[in-house]
């Protein structure tokens, strides 16, 4: 007998508990309003199908899911292009932005169609800090060395992609999503948030315990400020794809969807 969409996605997501090591509610105010849209963005290195790990699961448990292709340009550039989806969405919506898609999440999150923010492995600042100030706080992860360009536009090199962006993915499948990188432009660097959605919207992390391309400890600094409810997943900084599992519950935890 074939499962219905809404076992289906309970079959899915029964082992992501496994795959946490730890999860504690930092002081999320209100309870976040049922969603029935979820927007994804993605961050450097990547496009938007580096979420077709989670979109099944999402779906399978009936919401809506929209997987944003970042230009990566300038940050005005990208907080549009997730705008304009947002636009688009018929009621509330959970906004879900990986790595550096955080800076997006963190601006476009005010947007009225948002009912909650979840980051995985991302950047959150606050409005108007300088991001790269804040990093320098805490080691430079390994992934930054492996940093190339070409005029304007940025890349990761192939031994960096595999070793520190997506250590714990199967070496063929990895060299996939490295096939599929796209460059980013030097000025999507120099963007500054005039907002921090987070301080207003119910928001959620994943920290990614494993990562190389963002400091864990730079990551758990960042959902303790926000007050984010919080997991940790024993993944590298491509959680969403190592383990879609546990960053799909938490964003159906923040759609008020989860069973």
């Amino acid at each position: 007998m074939m499962m219905n969409r809404r076992t289906f996605a309970s079959a899915l997501l029964a082992g992501a508990a496994a795959s946490l090591i730890s999860t504690r509610s930092m002081a999320a105010t209100t309870p976040p309003v049922k969603a029935r849209n979820v927007v994804l963005v993605h961050g450097l290195f990547a496009d938007g199908s580096c979420w077709t790990e989670v979109i099944p699961l999402l779906q399978a448990a009936g919401l809506n899911v929209t997987s944003v292709q970042n230009p990566l340009t300038t940050l005005p550039d990208a907080v549009a292009s997730a705008q304009r989806v947002l636009d688009r969405q018929d009621g509330p919506t959970v906004l879900v932005g990986h790595s550096f898609s955080g800076m997006i999440v963190t601006e476009a999150g005010v947007h009225p169609n948002v009912s909650a923010l979840a980051y995985v492995a991302a950047r959150a600042p606050d409005a108007g800090e300088d991001y790269t100030a804040l990093a320098k706080t805490y080691p430079t992860p390994p992934a930054s060395a492996g940093i190339v360009f070409d005029g304007d536009e940025g890349r990761l090199t192939e031994e960096a992609f595999l070793r520190d962006f997506a250590g714990d993915i199967p070496e063929a499948k990895a060299k996939v999503l490295y096939a599929v990188q796209q460059p980013f432009h030097k000025a999507l660097l120099t963007g500054k948030t005039t907002h921090a959605a987070w301080r207003s919207k119910p928001s959620f992390y994943a920290v990614s315990t494993e990562d190389r391309t963002i400091n864990p400890d730079l990551e758990r600094f960042m959902a303790k400020r926000m007050g984010a409810t919080t997991i940790e997943v024993k993944a590298s900084h491509l959680g969403l794809i190592s383990q879609p599992g546990a960053i799909a519950k938490l964003i159906l935890d923040a759609a008020g969807a989860a069973k």
